[in-house]
């Protein structure tokens, strides 16, 4: 496992990246002596400091041991290689997380922090826990007040002792070769577990202005009789095509899920939420994944490739990071758990600050984690390919690479996208429902109350659990599909007013999606497991059956045969200062 001092590497930098390394390369035989070269060069440039820092160090009070809890390999000079269960003398923790080590054999170098615990020994060991953590605390502290620097971002920071915790376990799979060596812990994934911060509910809800007496995000036209139209910076929609020779996993683990994760990130920070597709494959080509297959009736939102992106970020360094990913179980111990089959970054401005331009882009997956340098995903099939230019380019298709097509707007979808959030990733094929929602706000928020400065609770059931269909997929399909039912027997008159058309889908909301989310029958919902999703999925389609049947939900509602589950009436109330609290946690 290797960190090196950038967050992440441009797509554009790679010819770039691969001429250095060939040039780097010279005549050494293999990239261990290459990695070789380069630690020994770090040390010759240290060796007239050693004596001094070895004067001082014995005047240093942080000086501690730590033990790796992990392998690694110094990508550039002034890095320091050391093994897992090595025992390191901590010379300097710097707050950008890593510090100046030395090893048994007196060599010295930059270690990363993540990668080490205190080393404790038979005595004293509770007061070397203690220092050690205190230690941390006060570098978090320092962090926190300076820039961010090219080797840490304040989101990471977040993940990186979940990321850690998991070593041991993608160790022991790289060792047994169930998985590439390019292999890691899924990073977007856990920024997902630490909370509700990077889900699509959590940028849906309205933002406040600093004053608290307003909404930023959410105005009213009185013209149009429905909430204005809000421009952001970035505005645009992007295609998932395909992904193609990414390395398969071992007989030892099963997969549950193949997907890619994408969201806004500017090098240093997640600024939005992360959206998630999943893939297809089939048997003959397992190595290809593709997106929105053709299936009958109408295709999941999980399975749809097409998405929108809207950011009012201003940064110059702005892009999209995609990470494949998947779930998987290992057959020996049932343990569950998300890897990372790659990541790339795709900026949206050159260096000129002119946006990219709309076309389809072929982009070669990094192995590693969005903060690690020069990680292949497969060293089997290397980038510093030898031989002749064929043989080269006969080697860059067999780079694990990811198809993305960015798509021009129209004036329309431009018009339509600009009622949404001005930070959100979604699935195209739900931006009608999500632009309800927002005129639904816009009614109740704005229109509907008698006093602006009333805080009270409002009972309206589709403000309330509208947001926990984002992390419910398929009652979303469930909804879709009922409301593309009941919209085809609308005439066009119907279809262009639009408060007629809120209140049908007011009606169709409370048939479809209220009770099948207080249903005794429907098991929670829980990501990659095919048992739990198809028992779901009958649920929901026996449900869906019988509203048909019967014109609506109410028969099913009344039969006796219908159970559902007892609820609290500020389940269906919505607190939008609480959500406004949970914001700012």
């Amino acid at each position: 496992m290797s960190i090196s001092r950038e967050n992440i590497t441009e797509i554009g930098a790679l010819t770039e990246r691969e001429e250095d390394d060939d040039s780097a390369e010279g005549n050494e035989e293999d990239d261990d002596d290459e990695e070789e070269s380069k630690e020994s060069g770090g040390e010759e440039e240290e060796t007239q400091e050693e004596e001094k820092q070895e004067n001082e160090s014995h005047q240093q009070a942080t000086s501690k041991e730590y033990t790796a809890v992990g392998n690694f390999t110094a990508q550039q000079a002034g890095d320091l290689t050391f093994k897992k269960g090595e025992i390191l003398l901590i010379i300097e923790k710097k707050p950008d997380g890593w510090w100046m080590a030395k090893n048994a054999k007196g060599n010295k170098g930059l270690v990363p922090k993540t990668y080490l615990e205190p080393y404790h020994k038979e005595e004293g060991q509770e007061s070397s826990e203690e220092g050690s953590e205190e230690d941390v605390d006060v570098g978090d502290e320092i962090a926190d007040e300076l820039e961010v620097t090219q080797r840490t971002g304040s989101r990471w920071s977040t993940v990186r002792k979940a990321l850690s915790e998991q070593i041991n376990t993608v160790d022991a799979l790289t060792t047994m070769g169930a998985i590439p060596t390019g292999f890691r812990p899924s990073t977007l994934f856990q920024l997902l577990e630490e909370g509700n911060q990077f889900r699509a509910s959590y940028f849906l809800q309205p933002e406040l202005t600093p004053s608290q007496l307003a909404f930023r995000d959410l105005m009213w036209d009185a013209k149009t009789g429905t909430i204005r139209a809000r421009p952001s910076h970035v505005s645009l929609i992007l295609t998932l095509w395909s992904c193609k020779m990414i390395p398969l996993p071992g007989m030892s683990i099963q997969v549950l899920s193949r997907h890619v994760r994408l969201c806004l990130f500017d090098g240093n920070k997640v600024l939005s939420n992360i959206h998630t597709v999943r893939a297809t494959w089939q048997p003959k080509k397992p190595r290809t994944w593709t997106f929105s297959p053709q299936v009958t009736g109408i295709l999941p939102c999980l399975l749809d490739g097409d998405c929108f992106l809207r950011s009012n970020s201003l940064s110059p360094d702005l892009g999209i990071l995609f990470e494949l990913g998947i779930s998987y179980i290992r057959n020996s111990t049932g343990e569950r758990g998300e890897l990372s089959c790659g990541w790339v970054f795709l900026k949206l401005f050159d260096a000129s600050g002119i946006p990219i331009p709309a076309k389809t882009y072929e982009l070669f997956l990094n192995g590693g984690t969005p903060y690690e340098k020069g990680v292949e995903v497969d060293n089997s099939v290397s980038r510093r390919a030898h031989g002749s230019v064929f043989h080269q380019m006969m080697m860059m298709r067999r780079q694990p690479q990811l198809l993305v097509k960015l798509r021009s707007l129209n004036r329309r979808s431009r018009n339509i996208l600009s009622l949404l959030p001005e930070i959100l990733i979604g699935s195209m094929c739900c931006i009608h429902l999500l632009i309800f929602y927002r005129q639904i706000l816009g009614d109740v928020l704005l229109k509907g109350r008698m006093s602006m400065q009333s805080a009270d609770f409002i009972s309206n059931p589709v403000l309330a659990t509208f947001p926990t269909l984002l992390e419910q997929p398929d009652v979303m399909d469930a909804l879709r599909s009922s409301w593309a039912e009941k919209e085809n027997t609308l005439k066009r008159s119907e279809k262009r007013d639009g408060e007629f058309l809120k209140a049908v889908f007011l009606l169709v909301y409370h048939d479809c999606v209220v009770p099948l989310l207080h249903s005794t029958l429907l098991p929670p919902f829980r990501w990659a497991e095919e048992e739990t999703e198809s028992a779901r999925w009958k649920v929901i389609a026996d449900f869906l059956k019988q509203n048909q049947e019967n014109k609506g939900a109410l028969q099913a509602l009344l039969s006796p045969d219908g159970v559902h589950a007892p609820f609290d009436i500020s389940e269906q109330t919505y607190d939008f200062l609480g959500e406004i609290r949970k914001k700012a946690v």
